[in-house]
């Protein structure tokens, strides 16, 4: 017999999304463990918030949100709550109810802002590595520094001279523009829309963009991110971020060994970090000069297995671009964009847990 096509409506409906969801499904041992680092989070997130007044949107509903928007690759705030009003599974995993409204994309964006405004993002990273189940994944003395190219949420039509110069008479909404002979730089010129993007070439033969550098800090056991450090793009800003990056994670009390490439040869930056008790295993830049790295740090086993490791560090970076988002995210501010790459970067640590947690130690 054949059956039915026509369907009535519910007056109750009797759904758990606890069952819903299979057992064998990879984000119940993420959201195990992300319960886990927001409860160790319970105090930070009193702070930013008044005893009194209309109860706003919890922080760890929040996060989780913003973790699903990089794991889900959901390109903004709007589509987010979209897909959260009817995906049954993104709301299990954010703690909402099939009855419970989904926020309006505005008050969501607003509450998010709280979250930036207290560096929650980088509290989250720093608990998560904290945990007892993934402290035991992490190395204690091998790292590598790198730092990767975001481009800006800002078109080079924004690209204006300070002095007003390079404007046309009358632009229009997206007036024609003529930059042929037009020497533009830095120092003259700065984007209308995000006055903190600089023009930067990643490498030779590479256009110039309106970027920033996000830059990370890996530890070489199973390459997940402890540290990270985002700023505006400039030749110097990969050297003074792994530096910043060294210090906050390891502040001199024991020694370490950091793995970084060529553009990281300077003898400024090589004796920087020996002065803050790190060896420098950095990538030898034998062209045409002499490199800061001699044979004393060549000849031990070490050096080649940091250069075999370092690599791994464009593992996130690559999963960060296709995946969480930062191939060109819709924010703009070095302050907003740097609160979502590192929530990106935690979250690439997060989709590797699964795995890492099932393996024997």
């Amino acid at each position: 017999m054949r059956g039915s096509d026509g369907r009535s409506g519910e007056l109750f409906s009797y759904v758990d999304l606890e069952d819903r969801v299979p057992a064998a499904h990879p984000l119940r041992a993420i959201r195990s463990l992300v319960n886990e680092v927001l409860a160790a989070l319970d105090g930070e997130f009193a702070k930013l918030y008044a005893d009194s007044g209309r109860a706003s949107i919890a922080p760890e509903r929040l996060l989780r949100a913003l973790l699903l928007q990089a794991f889900y690759t959901i390109r903004s705030e709007r589509q987010l709550m979209e897909q959260l009003d009817y995906n049954l599974l993104y709301r299990w995993f954010v703690g909402l109810g099939v009855d419970d409204p989904v926020w309006v994309p505005t008050v969501f964006t607003k509450n998010r802002d709280r979250l930036l405004d207290a560096d929650v993002a980088r509290k989250f990273l720093a608990a998560l590595l904290n945990h007892e189940k993934v402290r035991r994944l992490l190395s204690d003395e091998h790292f590598s520094v790198d730092g990767t190219q975001i481009q800006a949420w800002a078109s080079m039509k924004s690209f204006q001279a300070k002095d007003g110069s390079s404007e046309p008479p009358d632009p229009g909404r997206n007036g024609e523009q003529d930059f042929r002979g037009e020497k533009r730089s830095n120092e003259t010129h700065a984007s209308t829309t995000d006055p903190e993007a600089k023009l930067h070439r990643k490498g030779k033969g590479k256009e110039a963009k309106l970027s920033y550098i996000g830059n990370a800090m890996t530890e070489n056991r199973h390459g997940l991110v402890v540290e990270t450090e985002l700023g505006g793009a400039s030749g110097t800003i990969e050297r003074e971020a792994a530096k910043t990056m060294v210090v906050r994670y390891s502040p001199g009390s024991r020694r370490l060994t950091l793995g970084a490439d060529k553009a990281y040869d300077t003898r400024e930056f090589v004796d920087d970090l020996r002065d803050l008790n790190v060896t420098p295993h950095v990538a030898q830049n034998l062209n045409g000069r002499r490199s800061a790295i001699d044979d004393r740090t060549t000849r031990h086993p070490g050096y080649a297995i940091s250069q075999q490791k370092r690599k791994r560090i464009e593992e996130p970076f690559g999963w960060g671009k296709t995946i969480g988002g930062l191939a060109r995210p819709m924010l703009r501010g070095a302050s907003k964009l740097g609160f979502k790459f590192t929530l990106t970067m935690a979250s690439y640590n997060l989709i590797r847990m699964p795995k890492l947690l099932a393996t024997p130690a």
